[in-house]
């Protein structure tokens, strides 16, 4: 947002404090500084350019269509100077750019330089009106009045307007501050309350309204108060359209406001004075005499301002007449209500609407305007009126008519101020120090919040309408804190600790340390957009649609829920790294996924959110090399790596329940479940699925629920000495139905043997010739191991044997 230097000194006396100490105070409470820029109507403002006589004028020697002429500009010496103009004549005042000065072509900055032109000496120029920035025209040089003045700098005597503008970024909870006045209030609080200097705060003045007997009457009607809480209007006749008066003109241009004529200027004026947008519609095109704040039908076509033609949304709210819209409430006019050259009466209209209903609107037509960016942040319902009668002050003294009617004010449920009780111990905690309940009250009574009561430690306050970010204790003291400054604060010498130890799990260093991990094993970490496509759940039974949480004002189609998986937004970084060339990949990423609760209500249990970490690979294992072969990744490469994160959060995986799952995700996978809680899934993602995000090689994904393994996790290991005596290996092969999973061979190994079998593993499958159709055989090995003793040969084949009798009996092994 632009601020004007000059329009800011209208509300406050701060000629004597430098723009940079200005740009200084005015970051340190809140309203940041981007940029500072001087601005001249003019470009150049007409630097070295002087009003001049020429004495003598005759025709060049060595060229038909230029003259030499000698210029008087109020020097002791007379300047020669080449000119072409046809116009040029003795006796002429004109305006000559000296040598040394800068002018503009196109914005193209050239210098004047002492020169010779065919042969003859020419110390400057003599400026058509095109060439100063001051017209379009560049038929001959610009020939002032015979009385004007030798001498005079030309930039005073066509009274060149120059600023200097403030580039604001304005936070979105900061609406009070989206104008002039606004801003101006702010720097009144912290320099009242920081300066020796005695500083005034203007508000502009406004004059008592009088109309003669409503010659114009325009009736109101509000049909949806709760998208347009309050609406005010007043009819103004007699009016001259016309073009804006130079004052005005400055001022918006100084901001980037194109001047258009001076009934629109002046309600840009009073928008980026004061913060309130307001509209004026032809009094003459409301049909029926009736303005009537209401929504349209769906599809209805609209006309704005701009000659587009807008489909309106049901929701859409719109200022009607009896027969067709006028304007979209809050965010664009309509082309055919506007004030044009022939308009002699307006309607004049200050309301407030409710800014989640022009957020949606305007985000949907994809349109940003300036009164549309102050109504989606919060205006002041109760400046409305006040707003009025400024426009209409000056409406009056710059384009005449008088006022035909009362002012329409609908406003059936008045918002108040907020009423909010504070301590001054609270705001002693909070800040960090005392600073005295005298500064705190002199903070408040700046800051336009009034105090009602005082009662020993407690103040209950009034907070004015326009501050919509203040609701609640914290953010008042938050307020007074802004203002008495940030750097106020000192830091202590000392800082007390106490050491405490804490048993709660520290997830910040425990993803840390898993992230330490996957890096130090080849992966890269990566970060996305917990919004995204909607289209992706639609087609699949897996993701219920129900509990989708949908954004309510999307930025576009393909970021209009939140994510319920991280999978999508990870196969859209290895498409773009595939594009980019970059096939071979292992990523991980940490990030939340979230789901609406229908049982829950709007405070408590509405949403849910859930801490996942994300495993995909895809591409070779390695990079192909003279001795490494090409190898790609497979089921297995990450299922080691999964249960290597497991193992590394101290689970034993032995006591896990691994079952294969049927998913529309994955061609096939399994799941990890501890506790009856699933904290694994991983498997191959299917075809059908890759190819929405034009994949063609095979991705494996993995997908730990962080937030059950919170609840879940395993107290730390405590110390255990080496076992004594070594391990022991066996192995058997079996035959058995190839339908038999290699972790049911395991599930019953550690069924039979719970306390000395260590690991089971299978070293060897075998399948065709020689096996029985039907059937398979598994090599398996099995480590056994005693911490106590040593194991007899009788101990272990009694072990083996059980092994060998439960295989027979559940999954009708043979051994072989």
């Amino acid at each position: 947002m632009k601020i004007s230097y000059n329009w800011l000194r209208e509300y406050l006396n701060i000629e004597g404090i430098e723009i940079n100490k200005i740009s200084e105070i005015l970051t340190n409470i809140g309203l940041e500084i981007s940029g500072i820029e001087q601005y001249e109507s003019v470009p150049g403002g007409l630097k070295g350019i002087i009003i001049g006589e020429v004495k003598t004028c005759k025709k060049h020697p060595n060229a038909d269509k230029l003259s030499v002429t000698t210029v008087d500009i109020g020097k002791p010496e007379l300047l020669p100077i080449v000119c072409g103009a046809p116009n040029v004549a003795e006796g002429q005042k004109v305006v000559v750019a000296t040598v040394g000065t800068t002018l503009y072509d196109n914005d193209e900055p050239f210098q004047i330089k002492k020169s010779k032109i065919r042969g003859e000496v020419s110390e400057g120029m003599i400026c058509a009106e095109d060439e100063l920035g001051l017209g379009t025209s560049h038929e001959g040089i610009m020939v002032l009045e015979p009385n004007t003045k030798i001498g005079t700098p030309a930039n005073e005597y066509f009274n060149i307007y120059n600023d200097t503008i403030l580039e604001i970024d304005i936070t979105p909870n900061r609406a009070d501050a989206i104008s002039h006045f606004g801003v101006a209030r702010d720097l009144y609080a912290y320099l009242t309350n920081s300066s020796e200097q005695n500083i005034e705060l203007k508000k502009p003045e406004i004059k008592t309204i009088e109309n003669k007997n409503n010659p114009l009457n325009i009736e109101v009607e509000v049909l949806d108060t709760k998208a347009c809480p309050r609406y005010s209007g007043i009819t103004i006749s007699g009016i001259t359209v016309k073009e804006s008066p130079s004052w005005l003109k400055n001022k918006l241009q100084a901001i980037d406001i194109n001047p258009i004529n001076n009934i629109v200027d002046i309600t840009n004026f009073v928008q980026h004075e004061i913060g309130q947008p307001l509209h004026a519609f032809d009094a003459n095109k409301i049909v029926g005499n009736k303005v009537i704040v209401k929504t349209l039908s769906e599809n209805t076509e609209f006309q704005s301002l701009d000659s587009s033609i807008l489909k309106l949304k049901e929701k859409d709210l719109m200022i009607c007449n009896t027969e067709t819209g006028m304007c979209v409430a809050g965010v664009i006019g309509g082309l055919k209500s506007g004030v044009t050259d022939e308009t002699t009466s307006i309607f004049l209209e200050s309301a407030y609407f409710n800014s989640v209903y022009v957020r949606k609107t305007a985000k949907a037509h994809g349109i940003s305007t300036d009164s549309s960016y102050r109504f989606e942040r919060g205006t002041d319902p109760n400046i409305t009126v006040w707003a009025l009668k400024r426009a209409v002050d000056l409406i009056i003294e710059i384009a005449g008519g008088e006022v035909s009617s009362e002012i329409k004010d609908v406003y059936p449920t008045p918002l108040e101020n907020k009423q909010i009780t504070i301590s001054y111990s609270q705001v002693t905690r909070l800040i960090g120090k005392e600073i005295g309940q005298t500064k705190v009250k002199n903070i408040l009574e700046a800051l336009d919040i009034k105090v009602l009561e005082e009662n020993g430690n407690d103040l209950l306050i009034e907070i004015p309408t326009y501050r919509i970010d203040v609701t609640r204790e914290a953010d008042v003291i938050e307020e007074i804190l802004r203002i008495y400054g940030y750097n106020n604060i000192e830091i202590p010498k000392i800082i007390n600790s106490t050491l405490s130890y804490s048993p709660m799990i520290d997830n910040h260093k425990l993803v840390n340390t898993i992230s330490n991990f996957l890096v130090s094993i080849g992966f890269n970490e990566i970060m996305s957009n917990s919004l995204t496509k909607k289209d992706y759940y639609e087609n699949l039974n897996t993701f219920d649609n129900n509990t989708l949480v949908n954004i309510l004002n999307p930025l576009s189609i393909d970021l209009n829920v939140m994510r319920q998986t991280m999978l999508f937004s990870g196969l859209e970084s290895i498409n773009r790294n595939i594009n980019y060339k970059n096939p071979d990949l292992k990523l991980f990423e940490y990030g939340y996924t979230y789901f609406q609760n229908n049982n829950g209500t709007e405070f408590e249990g509405k949403y849910i959110e859930k801490q996942q970490l994300a495993l995909l690979i895809t591409g070779q294992k390695t990079d192909v090399n003279w001795n490494t072969p090409e190898q790609k990744t497979d089921f297995f490469f990450l299922k080691s790596d999964s249960e290597n994160i497991l193992k590394r959060l101290n689970y034993n995986i032995q006591k896990f329940s691994i079952t294969e799952k049927e998913s529309e995700l994955y061609n096939y996978a399994l799941e990890y479940s501890f506790n009856k809680k699933t904290l694994l899934t991983l498997g191959s993602i299917k075809k059908s699925i890759l190819k929405q995000f034009d994949i063609e090689q095979e991705v494996f994904y993995a997908e730990f629920q962080w937030t059950e393994i919170l609840n879940t996790l395993p107290k730390l290991p405590k110390y255990q000495t080496l076992p004594k005596y070594q391990e022991v290996k066996r192995d058997l092969a079996l035959l058995i139905d190839e339908k038999i999973k290699f972790e049911q061979i395991k599930e019953i190994a550690y069924k039979t043997e719970k306390k000395f079998i260590k690991n089971v593993s299978i070293f060897d499958f075998y399948k065709g010739k020689n096996i029985p159709e039907g059937k398979k055989s598994y090599a398996i090995n099995f480590v056994l191991q005693n911490e106590n003793k040593m194991f007899t040969d009788k101990q272990i084949n009694k072990i083996m044997n059980k092994l060998i009798s439960n295989y027979k009996r559940q999954i009708n092994a043979e051994i072989r």
